[in-house]
């Protein structure tokens, strides 16, 4: 099942993405496209950058930057490289994201400091870096989780990281109201991306048979959450967060 496609005008506006190669961030930027914006399109993986640019064509004005979002020079460099290509970033949306397999009891510092670098250190670096080159009324949306909420076996620094997040947006939003600049974050539940298609594998009859929708969401639902929290449709909505998840949230 796909999205019904929302129409928005983003004309003249500038998406800086983190994370465009994936899944969710990659429908996202799709969408955005396709309402008119510019793209400043980030991931760690050139590849991925140049598959996406050739998937949306020529008519897009778009431009890609190999980052990593843990390197904190190197997000400041994106972002100026943004401001220099297009003038202003008016939107951010923070999609990077690491997620990797093991308990606490084994764990190895690296794997928790590269989690909690990628999943949070990332997304403060990214906001703070492109604060001063927001215009007044820009929108910032984060990408977290219902792991973030809830906790997720063998995930801790994902799910850790992601709680941060959650509270980082309310922090934000706060200091940005003055600006007139909203910050909400997203937490997606179950959807069809190459992250989530691994657990389905484990244990994913289960979890689908306490989803009350009875299906996984698709990246192009999470988009359009994220184009409504950039549009002046939400233009008083901001420290919130939007689960999109089909229900598992509140039945599991």
């Amino acid at each position: 099942m796909s999205a019904k496609t929302v129409s928005y005008n983003f004309t003249g506006r500038t998406l800086f993405l983190t994370g465009a190669g994936g899944g969710i961030p990659a429908a996202i930027a799709k969408l955005f496209a396709a309402s008119g914006a510019n793209l400043f399109l980030t991931d760690l993986h050139p590849e991925s950058l140049t598959a996406l640019a050739g998937e949306l064509g020529d008519s897009t004005a778009l431009a890609t930057h190999p980052l990593d979002v843990s390197d904190p020079d190197a997000v400041a460099a994106a972002v100026a490289a943004c401001r220099d290509w297009f003038g202003q970033v008016d939107y951010v949306v923070t999609g990077a994201g690491l997620y990797e397999q093991g308990t606490v009891d084994g764990m190895t510092d690296e794997l928790w400091r590269r989690g909690v670098a990628v999943n949070l250190d990332g997304v403060f670096h990214t906001v703070r870096a492109a604060l001063p080159h927001m215009p007044d009324g820009g929108a910032i949306v984060n990408i977290a989780s219902m792991a973030g909420h809830r906790g997720s076996f063998g995930h801790a620094p994902y799910s850790a990281a992601k709680g941060a997040v959650l509270s980082l947006t309310r922090s934000l939003a706060q200091e940005v109201a003055s600006r007139n600049i909203r910050c909400n974050a997203i937490s997606p539940g179950l959807i069809d991306t190459p992250m989530v298609r691994g657990l389905m594998q484990e244990r994913g009859g289960d979890m689908l048979k306490m989803t009350p929708l009875g299906r996984l969401g698709t990246p192009e639902e999470v988009a359009g959450v994220a184009a409504f929290l950039c549009s002046d449709s939400a233009a008083f909505l901001t420290a919130e967060t939007i689960h999109v998840n089909g229900g598992l949230y509140i039945a599991s």
